[in-house]
């Protein structure tokens, strides 16, 4: 018999600063939003929905993820679409020292579980980690195409889809604690969701061609 699966339930959708949203991160206090459009990071106060601060960045920032004080950020560069994991700090800007050339040459979100990064590819469907030496590790390989990523307590929480052009989306969580890898779809996403944060509360996403950021929660299965 066919699992049902939930659709998340939105909590808030808001405009965006900036057009075509794409990378996500919280960082405890505040939304950190990449845009393919203007190519800039902008800090976004979730209560008051205002921009604390903006960069510029060294390319269209397609995924990012905060690392203690600093985000980590995925930059498509170049005319050739070369994708570097670069470090941002916030009130100083991107870092030209510790760039990461992605693996194959491709990736588009990050995830940091408080040790190691983590980069997921998108067609390749493979969640990938890497060490602060910039050495690749882990492969953990995802059910479907990987639009978004965010590591909780562990466990991968991951937006996907089997085809980009549909509406039909998911929640999807990996277990790959124990070195077997648990996948499973968890909720129904409605739309063409790119990118996933978490602020403790509420998983954050974007309705990228929407111009939109969304809020929503879902009934999480227990593991």
């Amino acid at each position: 018999m066919e699992t049902i699966l939930e659709t998340i339930e939105e909590v808030a959708r808001r405009p965006s600063p900036a057009p075509r949203p794409n990378a996500l991160a919280f960082d405890g206090e505040v939304l950190w939003m990449g845009s393919l459009e203007t190519q800039r990071l902008y800090a976004i106060d979730p209560r008051t929905w205002t921009v604390r601060e903006e960069a510029q960045a060294p390319g269209k920032p397609y995924g990012a993820v905060s690392v203690g004080d600093e985000l980590r950020v995925v930059c498509s560069e170049t005319a050739e679409d070369n994708r570097v994991i670069r470090k941002f700090v916030p009130g100083h800007g991107f870092k030209k020292e510790g760039a990461i050339p992605c693996p194959d040459d491709t990736g588009s979100y990050l995830g940091y579980d408080g040790d190691l990064l983590y980069i997921s590819q998108f067609y390749n469907r493979k969640i990938i980690s890497v060490d602060d030496a910039g050495h690749f590790g882990t492969v953990i390989a995802a059910p479907h195409d990987i639009c978004g990523q965010v590591v909780i307590e562990g466990l991968f929480y991951l937006v996907t889809t089997e085809d980009e052009d549909t509406d039909e989306y998911f929640l999807t969580r990996i277990d790959a604690r124990d070195g077997k890898v648990k996948s499973e779809d968890i909720a129904r996403v409605p739309f063409k969701a790119r990118s996933l944060a978490y602020d403790g509360r509420r998983f954050w996403t974007n309705h990228r061609e929407q111009h939109e950021i969304v809020a929503f929660t879902a009934s999480i299965p227990q593991h």
